[in-house]
């Protein structure tokens, strides 16, 4: 941790906050019963967390067809907080083969447990509650335990009390350091053909290799039926469950061939790593030849089991965040400056960057949106070049930060390489994440929301094309944050905020939705965290919300999000 991100922190009371990490959950179960003679089951868990006495459903995981032996791919990410005791229970259920739903489903079994503080009384070792409550809790005082991913093994308590047979295991992993997250986009062609009397039904497995060697299921695609050139849907994962936030380490992909009696026909495999995957970025694409070391030990003029395909990988981390690094904000060198870098003590810019860029790093886990550059506006950088618009870590290939405190340290190394400059335009950076969102809009879902994060002096020049770029903004998934720095005149920014009253462009139109929140930060410099939360965040949920409504999309409840055909090995 940087010494100045650490005096911010500080400064804001950050680090006395309630204890909190997040930890990453993942399922396994052996030797599920056949309640069916004819069929084996297809199992599937709810996780469930109890809050003022009652259990609401959190989550679940996808439906696997005929396995008496599941490894599912839905990971829970939960917030863990040392100081709260949260109730968690996992069911174990036998899906009916023609719904998804719950109310036909077969209950098997369940496992209660917390994700809270566990007193020493308590360790008793026999109780399935009990160690798995000494496991997740361990993930905040001796993180090794969970980075190391030790596994607990459990039975499955069946309805009314008495053991079952059936064992679940959980691998609890901590989630440190690197918030982003990786769009994948596979396809395959001139696969294998494995049936006799129909095409191959493919679907893909990624896992990770651990340390220990060991390999940890990342995700898998659904099945594409009676396809040999499968276009399988893009999917989402975290840098940390890929592949620890190391982009040199192994991955192991394998191509299956689905069938119904759960014994799914191997068709081949091969290694790749995420920095391989990085080469799909910008509209390339990266091939693998899928392999089957059988065949190629058997046959002598086998080439491949066909070819895989990466067609996107897109890296998206936290909110963007725009710097104003204009002129009005005086020189750096200065001690006048908002810029100035005193070596013991942050600026205004920097206490306003940890306080709400921690507050919306926290908020993006749940908002889902996608992420331009953790870049700024209008200076000039290397070599003497006026720019509106650049990376602040001067790595346009690769603009991302890593988390708000990578954002701070690139804003400390780029301020000496930087003469500050004129006129302020905010519009740029406010049409380069409105470009990427009306990208989204063309999807069938759009199931990313963008917020972009200002800080500003409030000096800004162009509040014609600034008023223009947040009108069209307005009918896109996205939402403003704006943060004034100093003591200056905030009155445009109240102006764009339209609190009070509609903003309009120069041509007169309105905006569709209110997307525009401006904070003096003046106000909060010696207010709580919670404070300043609240108020940053006061009016995103309803712009969210508002902005589904217009479109008639409407929130998915867990059920949807379940492949209608869901595969398991």
């Amino acid at each position: 941790m940087s010494d100045i991100y650490e005096s911010a922190a500080n400064s804001l009371g950050l680090f006395s906050s309630p204890c909190l990490t997040k930890v990453e959950l993942r399922l396994t179960c052996k030797g599920i019963s056949d309640r069916d003679a004819l069929s084996k089951p297809d199992p599937c868990i709810v996780l469930n967390m109890q809050s003022h006495g009652q259990w609401m459903e959190v989550d679940r995981t996808e439906v696997i067809r005929s396995c008496v032996n599941p490894t599912y791919s839905k990971v829970f990410t939960l917030d863990f907080y040392f100081e709260e005791v949260q109730r968690l229970r996992f069911e174990l259920y036998d899906i009916n083969s023609s719904h998804n739903g719950l109310k036909e489903a077969d209950f098997l079994g369940s496992v209660e447990c917390t994700l809270a503080q566990v007193s020493s009384g308590a360790m008793v070792v026999h109780t399935f509650v009990l160690t798995l409550c000494v496991c997740v809790c361990v993930c905040v005082c001796v993180c090794v335990q969970i980075i190391s991913q030790r596994k607990l093994s459990k039975a499955l308590l069946r309805p009314g009390g008495t053991v079952g047979k059936a064992i679940i295991t959980i691998t609890a992993e901590e989630l440190t350091g690197n918030d982003d997250y990786v769009e994948l986009s596979f396809s395959a062609r001139k696969l294998d053909d494995k049936d006799f009397f129909s095409k191959s039904d493919p679907f893909l497995e990624i896992y990770r290799l651990n340390d220990d060697a060991t390999l940890q299921l990342v995700y898998r695609t659904e099945t594409v039926m009676n396809n040999l050139n499968p276009v399988w849907k893009t999917f989402k994962v975290s840098l940390n469950s890929l592949c620890s936030g190391d982009h040199e380490r192994k991955l192991q992909c394998t191509v299956w061939d689905w069938d119904s009696n759960g014994k799914h026909d191997y068709i081949g495999e091969f290694e790749a790593t995420f920095k391989e995957m990085r080469g799909a970025i910008d509209g390339r694409q990266v091939q693998w030849p899928c392999i089957n070391p059988k065949y190629k030990v058997k046959k002598k003029n086998y080439k491949n089991s066909g070819i895989v395909i990466l067609n996107q990988c897109k890296v998206t981390d936290d909110t963007p965040v725009a710097i104003d690094f204009t002129a009005s904000n005086g020189d750096p060198r200065n001690s006048c400056s908002l810029h100035y870098i005193h070596p013991y003590r942050p600026n205004e810019y920097l206490k306003a960057l940890v306080a709400v860029g921690e507050i919306c790093q926290d908020y993006d886990r749940w908002v889902r949106h996608d992420s331009q550059s953790d870049g700024n506006f209008l200076c000039v950088t290397p070599p003497l070049q006026v720019s509106h618009d650049f990376a602040v870590n001067f790595n346009e290939e690769n603009p991302e930060c890593a988390g708000i405190q990578g954002v701070v340290e690139a804003y400390q190394a780029c301020l000496p390489k930087l003469q500050l400059y004129g006129p302020t335009n905010i519009a740029p950076i406010i049409q380069k994440v409105a470009h990427t969102a009306s990208q989204e809009v063309h999807t069938k879902e759009a199931m990313q929301y963008f917020i972009l994060l200002i800080l500003t002096d409030g000096v800004i020049t162009d509040m014609a094309d600034t008023r223009e770029a947040i009108v069209q903004a307005s009918h896109l998934p996205m939402s403003v944050i704006i943060v004034g720095i100093g003591n200056a005149d905030f009155s445009d920014m109240q102006m764009l905020d339209g609190d009070d009253g509609i903003l309009r462009s120069p041509k007169g139109e309105p905006v569709l939705r209110d997307i525009v929140q401006f904070v003096p930060f003046r106000n909060f410099k010696h207010a709580s965290p919670a404070a300043l939360a609240k108020s940053v965040l006061a009016e995103v949920p309803n712009q969210v919300v508002d902005y589904y409504n217009s479109k008639g999309i409407k929130p998915k409840v867990p059920s949807e999000y379940q492949s209608s055909r869901p595969f398991g090995p």
